[in-house]
């Protein structure tokens, strides 16, 4: 019986956590799990990146990124964005590999004010389908896929935003504030690291949750 009730109560804590499934990917209190990149020497972390009051902020400059330590495939990726000042660039980068550099190979999940739900490919060896076009850069390591579903459902500064990233295979599934903006199949990568793009002016996140998907 003792044997039994301890075994529930395992189950239970699975459950009611969401250890098995869920990966809270910022922690609301540092920087634990990721890793900052940048090809300016003079620069660390710190001077782009912080926390208050389980916010991260990004001060936009210079150009680089704050990656995961780890990679990932089958997930659903959800986090909360907002241009607290004039809104400019950034990106959620997917799927990244190869040594670092500013821009990796990814795909990225576009966070340009007013673009949010476009998709763009990095890499001369990246491809994705969208339509039943397959799309593939050529003349530049740099493709953009606009989004394909419905105007810009961005919300106006400073309000928040909420992305929700599926990435189930080779699929990649855009939504922004609820509204399906962008999807993409025969993605030829389906794992990698995920990175928070610095590219322009601050710009906060929040509630950056990953869900694996079975």
């Amino acid at each position: 019986m003792k044997y039994l009730t301890a075994i529930l109560s395992v189950g239970v804590c699975l459950f009611a956590c969401g250890c098995a499934e869920r990966i809270r990917l910022f922690n609301g209190y540092n920087l634990d799990g990721w890793k900052h990149y940048t090809e300016d020497p003079g620069t660390v972390a710190s001077q782009v990146w912080s926390v208050k009051d389980g916010i991260l902020r990004c001060e936009g400059r210079p150009n680089s990124y704050l990656r995961t330590t780890r990679p990932f495939s089958d997930y659903k990726l959800t986090l909360e964005w907002r241009w607290p000042s004039k809104p400019t660039n950034s990106g959620v980068l997917l799927h990244g590999s190869g040594p670092d550099r500013i821009w990796p190979d990814c795909y990225e999940a576009q966070l340009r004010s007013g673009d949010a739900g476009d998709i763009v490919i990095i890499g001369y060896e990246r491809s994705l389908t969208v339509n039943g076009k397959t799309f593939r850069p050529e003349e530049s390591r740099y493709l953009r896929i606009p989004r394909q579903k419905q105007p810009s459902s961005e919300k106006k500064p400073p309000q928040w935003n909420r992305y929700e990233i599926l990435c189930r295979g080779d699929t990649i599934a855009l939504y922004v504030n609820g509204v399906l903006q962008n999807r993409g199949t025969n993605a030829s990568a389906a794992e990698g690291f995920i990175a928070l793009q610095a590219e322009g002016s601050p710009i906060e996140f929040r509630n950056i949750v990953l869900e694996k998907l079975r």
